[in-house]
């Protein structure tokens, strides 16, 4: 298994490497650059993240146990306010939206976590200084009988350099 480091001074021909290598089959690959590009993360993904369906859940869940809290707490205890029903839907919006928040917040953050990789690692062998830098890298690991094929369309995409690592 061979892999192949490229570097890229702009973000569209990065992109583009990218959706070329993965649309000749080549999906293990890496990308790093200074900051984060949206149509680099496109190419490099164009599923939505499943962090959005935790937020989804975490809001629902805060909505209902705020509502929920409350009228199980004005039946447990009732004491008529104003002629106001026992459960009046209007004074709970605050705390209902505010568990909403707190609980999408939560679980948004644990998905972050979960799903988007922001726990401590070890960086990357092949990452660089550079990338943090001004310079966008691609990493792809590949087969020996591709080296030649993933190299050409690595320099065909306006690569600065290309290091072929083991």
């Amino acid at each position: 298994m061979a892999t192949l480091v490229s570097v890229y001074e702009l973000v569209s021909d990065t992109s583009n490497v990218v959706r070329s290598l993965k649309a000749r089959g080549f999906d293990d690959l890496t990308t790093y650059s200074p900051a984060p590009f949206p149509e680099l993360e496109e190419a490099e993904d164009p599923t939505p993240s499943k962090v959005r369906v935790l937020t989804l859940i975490g809001g629902l869940v805060g909505v209902v146990t705020g509502f929920g809290i409350q009228i199980w707490m004005s039946m447990d205890w009732p004491i008529k306010i104003a002629g106001k029903n026992f459960a009046a839907i209007p004074p709970m919006w605050i705390i209902g939206f505010e568990l909403t928040i707190l609980f999408g917040g939560i679980l948004t953050v644990i998905g972050l976590i979960a799903f988007g990789g922001l726990y401590p690692r070890k960086l990357d062998e092949h990452y660089s200084p550079r990338f943090s830098g001004d310079e966008f890298g691609v990493v792809v690991n590949c087969s020996d009988r591709d080296v030649a094929e993933v190299e050409a369309l690595m320099r065909g995409n306006n690569a600065k350099e290309v290091k072929l690592h083991g």
